[in-house]
């Protein structure tokens, strides 16, 4: 009894974690979608954007706002990102990124372990990475799958899905809005 149990068990386990890599969506999905995304031309000059972050249960941990400024040079360009937290918390993020081929990019930040890439189609933008985030003083490495759709010229919604070895631990929603250039 308690053998058969455990083999259930581990079936639905592996279940759980098979499914974690099975159903990703794909970028395929987004190929004629409009308007087409331009990371070069969106996050270029001012953009103000607001925020949650939601843990596993989808239970809302903290709210923000970003302040971003975003500088192209032919295809090196640089994100500044200033985080205000709800409970007057700030943080600051500089984002280095490279366009490597049409639909290519890679990104590095001080937070951001190694190389993060980043894939364009359509009106849609897929970025994974994995980011060092301090809990209770304690760094932690999660991995984000980092999706982003154009609603309009103007305006931009993200959701990140956050996991640790691999099993959902958060997500973070992101709605961003271009501001005009002073």
């Amino acid at each position: 009894m308690i053998i058969s149990f455990l083999k259930y068990l581990a079936v639905v386990i592996i279940l759980i974690i098979a499914s974690c890599f099975i159903f990703q969506p794909s970028l395929l999905f987004y190929k004629n979608s409009t308007p087409r995304m331009d990371m070069q031309v969106y996050f270029n000059g001012p953009i103000h954007a607001w925020g949650m972050v939601q843990d596993w249960r989808g239970v809302v941990l903290r709210r923000f706002e970003i302040q971003m400024i975003g500088t192209w040079n032919d295809n090196a360009g640089t994100l500044e990102e200033h985080f205000i937290y709800d409970d007057g918390q700030t943080q600051d993020r500089l984002w280095h990124i490279k366009k490597i081929s049409e639909n290519l990019y890679e990104g590095h930040a001080a937070d951001i372990v190694g190389t993060a890439i980043g894939e364009t189609l359509g009106n849609a933008a897929k970025w994974k990475y994995t980011m060092t985030i301090p809990i209770d003083g304690k760094p932690y490495h999660v991995q984000f799958d980092d999706w982003m759709w154009m609603m309009s010229e103007d305006v931009v919604m993200n959701r990140s899905y956050m996991k640790k070895f691999g099993i959902p631990v958060g997500s973070v929603t992101i709605y961003m809005e271009k501001q005009s250039h002073i």
